[in-house]
């Protein structure tokens, strides 16, 4: 009987010290301690002090004011208004443009194509616009409206200017904007 309680004595001896090693007892070491930043004091050196001998300040007249003087203007009246200068008038009566405008050149034909381009292309968009009409519009639907009443607008303004370019290109974008349209009913 002894031996089976050495045995176990022996077992429980070494399974505690697994256990210890594992737990990393056996194993851990004591911190180190950190290095400090440290300052040495040291004491200044300082020269011993060499006497000079100072002069006198000179003797300044000074003027004494009765009253001091005024920094701000006074306000016995009231400030006068500020009136923008009148703009100077070209000679010649000839109205100028806020901007100049930039069409490219283009032939007759390009031009008459244009033309019948822009109107094939106003004629879709109020067509499409026709349908929409008297009917019960979301926001989406409400803001392509406008946008292609603005369009439609914008090429009409380029067709009395004589801009055929830019007429087609306004019209297109209107014609385009109203096919979405009429396609979301």
């Amino acid at each position: 009987m002894i031996r089976r309680t050495e045995t176990k004595t022996r077992w429980l001896v070494v399974l505690c010290a697994c256990v210890a090693w594992t737990c990393a007892c056996g194993t851990r070491r004591t911190p180190v301690k950190p290095v400090v930043n440290f300052i040495a004091v040291v004491k200044p050196v300082i020269p011993p002090a060499t006497e000079v001998a100072l002069e006198e300040p000179p003797d300044l007249p000074v003027e004494v004011q009765s009253a001091p003087p005024q920094i701000g203007p006074s306000r016995s009246q009231p400030p006068k208004p500020h009136v923008a200068a009148p703009v100077a008038q070209a000679s010649g009566g000839v109205d100028k443009h806020a901007e100049p405008t930039i069409a490219p050149e283009v032939t007759t034909e390009e031009a008459r194509e244009a033309q019948w381009e822009t109107q094939r292309n106003l004629d879709m968009a109020e067509k499409n616009l026709l349908i929409a009409q008297g009917k019960q519009l979301n926001a989406a639907q409400e803001d392509l409206v406008s946008k292609v009443r603005g369009f439609a607008d914008n090429a009409r303004e380029a067709m009395r200017s004589g801009d055929w370019v830019r007429a087609k290109n306004f019209s297109s974008k209107a014609q385009v904007l109203s096919k979405q349209l009429a396609a979301s009913f």
